[in-house]
């Protein structure tokens, strides 16, 4: 089983506290304390250089190991009895302050998280100093995406339902509907889970689809759901989903890298025929467009027609 990403950072934490405890350790007596292998050590030990109270010289872990000892050459300087006061350098303040002023600036914050915010700022300031001084002339102006957050994050702490107009790529075309919403979460973009009322099922938007969005004076009732594991990624195909063949060129390999699939068998000419399952098989009607002469659908073959379809379309339209 893939050691899951929480659990390898819990680990690691507790690793930091073993070995400043224990200067000079040897591999593998940690290994056995830690239930892993010397191998897996050795990973966590590259990483741990990398961490530390920032990215400064000196503030960084100096672990490191003669193959068969672990040494901890800066512990007592992080230490938690001889470690010097945190202090914001200047581009730290300045990032903070910007960051801050933005966010205090969202549509559809709470007030109250609104005053906490410029409460902190105003202490954070104070605390910069001379260092505040460049924030001031600096400035962020958050896209639509951050006002749906803002909207959003605000339905769920007040539970409440929500309208969208909603971008739904796989059918080109804006739909209106109203959610009760579960949870916000990121998986390189940011999503709401909800339950859609037009659908009545659980369904998943991505935020800067949302073409206008209003909240509801209606409570939100989700029916009870279990939340997904989300630490393999958004799409989690299942057996049960339909099988796709695609048949990619040397220049579309990296499919392979992007969809999980089931196979990627090696062909003649240095591509590869890759089967996959996906619960929406005409979602991959825009990655067959987007391979263009690097790839095709091979099967099931209603889908490679359509998608044949969908390219003689988009060729027509460019000719216009």
């Amino acid at each position: 089983m893939a050691p899951n990403a929480i659990d390898q950072t819990r680990r690691m934490l507790s690793l930091v506290t073993y070995l400043r405890d224990r200067p000079g350790a040897r591999i593998d007596d940690v290994a056995r304390a830690f239930g892993i292998t010397a191998d897996e050590l050795i990973s966590d030990l590259d990483v741990l250089p990398m961490c530390g109270t920032s990215f400064r010289g000196g503030d960084l872990l100096e672990i490191d190991t003669d193959g068969e000892r672990i040494w901890w050459r800066n512990a007592d300087a992080l230490g938690s009895d001889t470690a010097q006061p945190l202090r914001l350098a200047s581009d730290e303040a300045t990032a903070l302050l910007v960051a801050a002023r933005a966010v205090a600036t969202l549509p559809g914050l709470r007030e109250s998280d609104r005053d906490a915010l410029r409460r902190a700022t105003a202490k954070l300031e104070e605390a910069a100093g001379e260092n505040a001084g460049a924030s001031s002339r600096l400035s962020v102006t958050f896209e639509s995406e951050g006002g749906v957050f803002a909207d959003v994050d605000r339905a769920i702490a007040e539970r409440r339902r929500l309208w969208l107009r909603y971008y739904s790529p796989a059918r080109d075309e804006l739909t209106e509907r109203e959610v009760d919403p579960i949870r916000l979460f990121a998986v390189g973009h940011t999503y709401l889970e909800a339950w859609c009322r037009l659908s009545e099922a659980r369904r998943t938007f991505r935020l800067d689809r949302v073409a206008e969005i209003r909240l509801l004076d209606e409570p939100a009732d989700p029916p009870p759901v279990e939340l997904r594991d989300l630490s393999e990624g958004l799409v989690q195909p299942s057996a049960e989903d339909p099988e796709v063949v695609v048949e990619v060129g040397p220049g579309g390999r990296w499919v392979a890298e992007y969809y999980p699939y089931d196979s990627a068998e090696e062909l003649p000419d240095g591509g590869l025929r890759v089967t996959l399952r996906t619960p929406d098989p005409a979602s991959l009607k825009r990655l067959a467009l987007r391979l263009g002469r690097d790839g095709r659908i091979v099967a099931p073959r209603e889908l490679a027609d359509s998608a044949r379809e969908a390219a003689r379309t988009a060729l027509a339209a460019y000719g216009e």
